[in-house]
């Protein structure tokens, strides 16, 4: 593909933020069981009134800013999201409205559950490479609290709302974040291990829940084992030793997974940059949240090579490197 970069992130959180012990009041649990098992101190809530839409849009502002931008300068908007505003139109027609971006800008959403943000930057680079646009906004961007069932502790306890947002663009000479290779798939026959099932078009009983349901042990080994094998073979790929990984942003759904990513490609867990503890897993937004704040934090330094590597109900995953 034609030499592209990451011009500029931003992110967005809800203000709210509820705890573990707010959570042990609504449903049988306790802070000590929540973190022991998932690693998540607390998570950030969206307001009745704030929408998935509206998180993207506050993302993306930011994004322009770090890139030096404006909205005139964008041709692509990509929303990954699992949790729109509504059926349709796509979040990202909304967004594009919100940030007042030219109608020649081609607005779509993807839904690949929590990998989605990885695939959305794969595939806007690729439209990209095409010669048909110059620059894209992607941005992941979720109210999970709106698929969730709050009496359910194995789930409502994992899940918290966000955005984060990337500019991509032509790379120039001096270029920080230059995007290397990128790799993404799917496990067959395991949809029903992570899923809605309930509110599409697939017959379904009337009481079919719309909230989200988890295989949790099931989940937990398929995740371990997608996201180690494609972190290996995109380093295999591009020639690149695990320990010449500076940073690793994983998808941020559990602790025991990433921990278990860290032993399998034998690298220390400092190398991995987690904020689950303070947002839990937002879906896609939690790749491109933490990939914001990881920057702004100067966890991510010039020359570091940079994974970012997630897995999300489909079963997808992904994993894309970025020399920064």
């Amino acid at each position: 593909m034609s030499a592209h970069a990451i011009l500029g992130s931003g992110s967005y959180a809800p203000t709210r933020i509820v705890t573990n012990d707010e959570l042990s009041q609504r449903v049988e649990t306790s802070d000590e069981w929540i973190f022991t098992r998932t690693g998540i101190r607390e998570r950030r809530i969206a307001g009745p009134d704030e929408s998935t839409s509206q998180m993207a849009s506050a993302a993306a502002r930011a994004a322009l800013a770090d890139a030096k931008l404006s909205p005139a300068d964008i041709d692509l908007l990509i929303v990954a999201t699992m949790t729109p505003d509504m059926p349709m139109p796509a979040a990202a027609c909304l967004v594009q409205t919100e940030l007042g971006l030219s109608a020649d800008t081609a607005c779509f959403d993807l839904n690949a559950a929590c990998t989605g943000f990885v695939y959305a930057l794969d595939t806007a680079w690729a439209m990209l490479a095409s010669g048909r646009y110059r620059t894209a906004l992607v941005i992941g961007a979720e109210k999970v609290s709106s698929v969730i069932d709050w009496s359910d502790r194995t789930t409502c306890v994992l899940f918290g709302d966000g955005a984060g947002a990337v500019v991509l663009g032509s790379a120039v000479e001096g270029s920080r974040a230059r995007l290397i290779g990128s790799k993404l798939g799917s496990i067959p026959a395991t949809s029903s291990a992570l899923m809605t099932p309930g509110g599409g078009s697939a017959p379904a009983s009337p009481d079919a829940p719309k909230c989200i349901t988890m295989k949790g042990k099931e989940v937990f080994k398929l995740a371990v084992r997608a996201m180690d094998d494609v972190a290996r073979e995109i380093l295999v790929a591009h020639n690149i030793a695990p320990s010449e990984v500076a940073c690793i942003i994983p998808h941020q759904a559990n602790r025991r997974i990433i921990e278990a990513i860290a032993q399998y490609l034998e690298l220390p867990l400092e190398r991995f940059f987690i904020n689950l503890d303070r947002f839990g897993n937002t879906s896609a937004a939690s790749i491109p949240l933490a990939l914001d704040e990881a920057r702004r934090a100067g966890r991510i330094k010039s020359g570091d090579v940079v994974l970012l590597v997630a897995f999300g109900a489909g079963l997808t995953y992904g994993a894309t490197l970025v020399r920064f």
